[in-house]
C-alpha cells in the first residue's frame, strides 16, 4: 500500500484528503499546514491521521507520494530537494487542478441528486397512477398511485414484465404502433375499473425509448357523491363531472323522483331525461327492485346491485349511494355500469365453472347443518373416517345429504388437493357403466374412440370417487368393483393389463343391502368390503330440531340462486314446517322454500304461512264427494300400496319365481328386484 504525505489542508487539500481517504490502495500518513485552524487539519483528526505545522518532520524515506497542495513554488521547491528519490512528487497545479475537479464533480451529484429528488417528489405526487416502461416492455418507474390502484408494490413491479404485473395492460400495442391513446377503460384483476392514457416515449429523431401510462380510478366518482356534504355550493361541479363520465349517472332527490341524468345514462338506458327527471325512482326499471328507493329508505350505500333497466331491458350493475347534507337526506347519486356486452362471456364462464365443478368437492363439514344426536353422531363418524383411506358406506334415505357427507369426507382428507369423481350408478345404463367406471382401449368395441378412454377409477388416482346408488349394481358389475377394492387395479374393456390406482371409495345407498344379500341380489363378499365404515345419516323426521337452522342456511343459498333478499321464516311458518314429516328430507325441504320464495311479493322479506304450499299431514285426510265420505292418502301412497299389492299377489301366484314374475309384468328382473325391496314385499 502507498504512504501518501499531504502537505496543505486548505479548501483543495481537504478535498483530495476526502479522494485519497476512499482509495484502498495509499495510506495518508500526516497532513500538514502552516494554519493550526486548517479544515483539512480538522478532518484529519477526525479520521485518526497524523497532524503537523511542518512538513520537514512528516518527511522520511517511508513516504511514497507527496502531494503538495498548497500552491507554493518555494514550498514545492524545498520538497522536491529534500525528498527521498524513490518519493513521487505531485506539484501543487496537479493537486489544485485535481481538486478542482473533485469539487465539480461533487456539485454535478448534488445537482444531480436535487433533480432526481425533484422528479422523484413529482412523480409520487400526483394523485394519477403513473407506470413507465422500456422498449422491453420492463417496468422502470411505479409511482405511488400506482401502488394504491393496483395494489402492488412498487418493489414488486420494478424490473418486471408489465404483462406479468398488469395482465390487461395495452402498453406493448402502443409500443408497437407508437400511438397515444387517450381515455380507455381498464378493468384491472383487483376489480377496479380505471381510465388510462398510454403515450409512447419517442426523441426528436424518432428514437423509440419506451411507454407510459397515467391512470384515474374512477370509482372514485362514487366516492365523491358518499362524502358530500353542502350539494347546493358543489352543484356545479358535480354536474360537469357527471354529464363528462362515460359511466351512466342518475340523481334522486329525498322523495325519489329524478333530477339528474348523464348523456351515458341516456345512451345505455334509452331513456331522456323526460322521461326520467321529476319521475319516480322506479321509471327507469324493467326487471328488479329500485336501489335508489332502498338507499333512501336505509341510508346506506349498495354496490353490485344486479338489474334491468330501460326499454329495452339492457343489463346492468348499480352502485348507489346516499347524498347527505349536514346530517339530512337530500337523495342518492346511482353509477350504471353496463355489462350486457360481457353477458354471454359471463355465462360461458359460468358452465365452465359449473364443468370443473364437477371434477371437484364442493362442500366441507361445516356446509352439515344438524345438531341432533344422531346427525352429530353422523359427523363425527365421517370425521374420523375422512382421516383414513378406509371405504366408507353412506346410508339413508333419499334427499337426506349422502353426497353432501361424500363431498366434506373427501375435503376433510389429505386427499382434498386431487380430484372428486361423482358416479351415480343407478344413471347409466348398465351396458355403459363398465366402461364409463374402467375404461377402454382402443378396438374394445364398435364405434371406440381411437386410442381408448380412461374412466372414472383412473380419473380418481390419488384421489376420491363417490358411488351413489350401489345398490343398484348388476351382479357383473359387483364382481369387477369388489376386485378393484380387493387388488386395488382395474383392468379396461378390451384390454388385459392391470392397472394399478389409489382412489378412495366412497359408497351410498338408500335400499336394505343386507335384504338383498338374503335375496341372492347382492354379494355379501362385496358387502363386508363396502361396510368398513359404515355410517347412517337421519332422516328429516328423526331430527325436526334442525330445522330452523337448516331454513336459515337453504334460505341464504335459495337469495344467491334467485337475487333475492328473503330475511327469513316467521314463528308461525316455522311451526307449520315442524308439524310436517318431511317424506323427502332436506331436498324436499329445499323445494318448499323455494317455492314460497318465487311466490314472495319484492317487497317481503320474511316467509310466512300463506306463501308455504299446502303440506299434507301424516296419515289419512278426508275427501267430501257429496252424500258420502272416504278416507283416501295422497295419490303417490294410493299408486305404491296398489302396486305393493299387485307384487304380492303375482309372485305368490308364481311361487316366489322372480324370473316368471318380472316377465308376466313386463318389467326388468333388477326393477323387480328394487320393487320387492322398496315395499318390503317378501318380508311381509
Amino acid at each position: 500500500m502507498q504512504k501518501v504525505l499531504l502537505v496543505g489542508a486548505g479548501k483543495g487539500g481537504t478535498a483530495i484528503l476526502r479522494l485519497l481517504k476512499e482509495t484502498e490502495i495509499m495510506e495518508i500518513v500526516a497532513v500538514v499546514d502552516i494554519n493550526k485552524e486548517a479544515p483539512g487539519l480538522e478532518l484529519a483528526k477526525t479520521l485518526g491521521i497524523e497532524t503537523s505545522t511542518s512538513w520537514e518532520v512528516c518527511l522520511t524515506d517511508e513516504i511514497d507520494i507527496i502531494v503538495e497542495a498548497t500552491g507554493d513554488e518555494e514550498v514545492f521547491r524545498a520538497i522536491r530537494e529534500k525528498r527521498s528519490q524513490k518519493t513521487v512528487l505531485i506539484p501543487g497545479t496537479v493537486a489544485h487542478f485535481l481538486s478542482k475537479l473533485i469539487e465539480e464533480k461533487e456539485l454535478l451529484i448534488n445537482e444531480l441528486t436535487h433533480q432526481s429528488y425533484k422528479y422523484n417528489l413529482i412523480f409520487n405526487s400526483t394523485h394519477d397512477g403513473m407506470i413507465v416502461v422500456d422498449i422491453d416492455g420492463k417496468i422502470i418507474l411505479f409511482n405511488r398511485s400506482a401502488e394504491k390502484v393496483t395494489g402492488i408494490k412498487k418493489e414488486e413491479a420494478i424490473g418486471q414484465d408489465i404483462e406479468k404485473i398488469i395482465p390487461t395492460t395495452q402498453l406493448p400495442r402502443v409500443l408497437q404502433s407508437r400511438e397515444i391513446e387517450k381515455n380507455k377503460e381498464l378493468l384491472l384483476e383487483n376489480g377496479k375499473k380505471v381510465i388510462t392514457t398510454r403515450i409512447p416515449i419517442v426523441t426528436d429523431s424518432g428514437t423509440l425509448l419506451g411507454a407510459f401510462s397515467v391512470f384515474k380510478d374512477i370509482t372514485e366518482v362514487v366516492n365523491l357523491a358518499e362524502e358530500i356534504t353542502n350539494l347546493k355550493d358543489i352543484q356545479t361541479m358535480l354536474e360537469a363531472i357527471i354529464q363528462s363520465s362515460e359511466e351512466a349517472i342518475s340523481v334522486v332527490d329525498e322523495e325519489g323522483k329524478g333530477i339528474l341524468i348523464n348523456p351515458a345514462y341516456t345512451r345505455i338506458t334509452g331513456l331522456t331525461k323526460e322521461n326520467v327527471v321529476g319521475m319516480p325512482a322506479t321509471a327507469d326499471i324493467s326487471e328488479g327492485e329500485s336501489m335508489h328507493m332502498q338507499v333512501l329508505q336505509t341510508r346506506r350505500p349498495v354496490r353490485g346491485a344486479r338489474m334491468r333497466v330501460g326499454p329495452n331491458h339492457r343489463d346492468v350493475i348499480v352502485n348507489v349511494a346516499p347524498i347527505i347534507v349536514d346530517g339530512k337526506l337530500k337523495g342518492s347519486v346511482g353509477v350504471i355500469h353496463d355489462v350486457s356486452e360481457i353477458h354471454s362471456l359471463t355465462n360461458e364462464l359460468k358452465r365452465a365453472r359449473q364443468i370443473i365443478r364437477t371434477l371437484e368437492a364442493k362442500y366441507s363439514f361445516d356446509d352439515i347443518i344438524g345438531s341432533a344426536e344422531e346427525m352429530t353422531f353422523a359427523i363425527e363418524q365421517a370425521k374420523l373416517g375422512a382421516k383414513t383411506p378406509a371405504t366408507v358406506l353412506l346410508r339413508g334415505e333419499s334427499g337426506t345429504g349422502k353426497e353432501l357427507f361424500a363431498h366434506a369426507i373427501h375435503n376433510g382428507s389429505d386427499r382434498k388437493f386431487n380430484k372428486f369423481i361423482r358416479v351415480n350408478c343407478a344413471a347409466i345404463s348398465e351396458s355403459l357403466l363398465e366402461s364409463e367406471l374402467f375404461g377402454y382401449d382402443e378396438g374394445a368395441f364398435s364405434g371406440a374412440k381411437r386410442g381408448g378412454k380412461t374412466g372414472y377409477f383412473e380419473e380418481a388416482n390419488n384421489g376420491s370417487i363417490f358411488l351413489d346408488e350401489i345398490g343398484e349394481l348388476s351382479a357383473g358389475m359387483q364382481a369387477k368393483l369388489l376386485r378393484v377394492l380387493q387388488e386395488h387395479e382395474i383392468v379396461r374393456v378390451g384390454g388385459t393389463k392391470p392397472i394399478p390406482i389409489n382412489v378412495r371409495v366412497i359408497a351410498a345407498t338408500n335400499v336394505n343391502l343386507e335384504k338383498g344379500i338374503a335375496n341372492g341380489t347382492f354379494r355379501e363378499d362385496l358387502y363386508y368390503r363396502l361396510n368398513r365404515l359404515p355410517i347412517h345419516i337421519p332422516p328429516l323426521k328423526q331430527r325436526k330440531q334442525d330445522i330452523p337452522n337448516l331454513c336459515h342456511y337453504l334460505l341464504h343459498k335459495i337469495n344467491q340462486d334467485y337475487g333475492r333478499v328473503i330475511e327469513g321464516i316467521t314463528e308461525e311458518a316455522l311451526r307449520y314446517l315442524m308439524e310436517y314429516h318431511w317424506p323427502g328430507n332436506v331436498r324436499e325441504l329445499e323445494n318448499i322454500l323455494g317455492r314460497a320464495v318465487i311466490y314472495m311479493k319484492p317487497n317481503e322479506t320474511k316467509i310466512e304461512l300463506s306463501h308455504i304450499p299446502k303440506l299434507e299431514p301424516q296419515g289419512q285426510t278426508k275427501i267430501d264427494q257429496g252424500p258420502n265420505e272416504i278416507n283416501v292418502r295422497t295419490l303417490n301412497d294410493m299408486v305404491e300400496e296398489f302396486e305393493a299389492n299387485i307384487l304380492s299377489r303375482v309372485i305368490q301366484q308364481n311361487n316366489g319365481n322372480k324370473t316368471l314374475t318380472a316377465k308376466q309384468l313386463n318389467i326388468s328382473l333388477r326393477s323387480l328386484y328394487y320393487k320387492l325391496d322398496k315395499y318390503h314385499v317378501l318380508q311381509k
